[in-house]
């Protein structure tokens, strides 16, 4: 096998420089490449901030227009693309906080239920509330790169240009975030 083969993110990375390419060229392909290329992790991202599904959506949508509306697409296309993401999506958790619709904001990404037996569904739902908690313990800054870094797939590189924190800081968060996770776990283990 090929490093590509085993190594997902460099066949992305060659499409990412291929759409970059033709995003700064207004290729009129580009739109469908970055659905193809970004869609399905930028609806999970937003979704994730937004927790409305159909929200996630409308602000992939409104992304992909402001991408493709750019004049300056940057090489670190990935973190660029992430952040401007994130920041549209603090902006419409802002809009609903200032309008204050009554719903709860998100606290952790919805997971799908696959179709399965009762016993499976009641052993998942409660795997998914314990982890739900865990999650919940930690600091939201801790919590936020770690879903950029295991959900997202971000190097802590990106992941500082998406934040704009130094890297040294997103390395600690994520540290401390797995040890508190770790020490979590543990005492559920002793229950």
């Amino acid at each position: 096998m090929s490093y590509a083969e085993n190594h997902p993110s460099s066949r992305n990375d060659d499409a990412t420089l291929s759409l970059v390419t033709r995003l700064r060229t207004r290729d009129p392909a580009a739109g469908a490449e970055l659905n193809r290329l970004y869609r399905e992790a930028l609806l999970r991202f937003c979704w994730g901030y937004l927790g409305r599904i159909e929200e996630a959506e409308d602000a992939v949508q409104d992304i992909s227009y402001k991408i493709l509306s750019a004049t300056d697409i940057p090489d670190a296309f990935r973190p660029w693309l992430y952040k401007i993401t994130r920041n549209h999506c603090l902006n419409l958790l802002r809009q609903r906080a200032r309008h204050n619709d009554g719903q709860a904001l998100p606290g952790v990404s919805q997971v799908y239920e696959a179709l399965t037996g009762q016993l499976t569904q009641l052993v998942r739902k409660e795997a998914r509330s314990n982890l739900a908690e865990m999650v919940q313990s930690l600091e939201e800054s801790q919590r936020e790169v770690l879903r950029l870094r295991y959900v997202e797939n971000l190097s802590r590189t990106e992941i500082a240009e998406v934040l704009d924190l130094p890297e040294t800081v997103v390395k600690s968060r994520i540290f401390e975030g797995l040890k508190k996770l770790r020490e979590h776990a543990s005492r559920l283990e002793e229950r």
